[in-house]
């Protein structure tokens, strides 16, 4: 058990049904990014929360629509180093420090997401210009 994170971009037909979706990214673990991801949900006024508190958090399983400015401002949180440090039962260690979920040693700068996260973020904005909506979710 732990920390899953996943980004998918998908195509939304004139009914409003998603027609394709394809997984843009993945992470193990990367609690810096869920808890940037989870500040986001919460200035959008949490969507797609059903209302039920949990003592675990509440930002699990909750699929979050980014925007443009979204990549934006996640990518500046990258380049910076500056995603905030989130802590939680199942989201491992710090994930800009030690190894990463899978034992892998970190990158110089001790961030060893760095590079995944700007792959997902280049990725995310082709998949917004072709006209897909891109999806963050999450579960532990």
């Amino acid at each position: 058990m732990g920390l899953d994170q996943i980004a998918y971009a998908t195509t939304v037909d004139p009914e409003g049904n998603e027609s394709t979706v394809e997984q843009i990214a993945s992470w193990r673990k990367h609690n810096r990014l869920h808890g940037w991801m989870e500040k986001l949900w919460e200035s959008k006024g949490r969507p797609n929360w059903d209302g039920e508190e949990s003592l675990l958090g509440d930002f699990n399983q909750i699929p979050l629509e980014l925007t443009w400015t979204d990549l934006e401002q996640l990518e500046a949180h990258v380049l910076n180093k500056t995603l905030p440090q989130t802590e939680g039962f199942f989201f491992g260690g710090d994930s800009f420090k030690g190894e990463d979920a899978d034992g892998n040693p970190p990158a110089k700068d001790g961030y060893y997401y760095k590079e995944t996260d700007l792959v997902f973020i280049a990725d995310a904005r082709k998949a917004l210009q072709e006209g897909q909506r891109v999806v963050y979710d999450s579960w532990w």
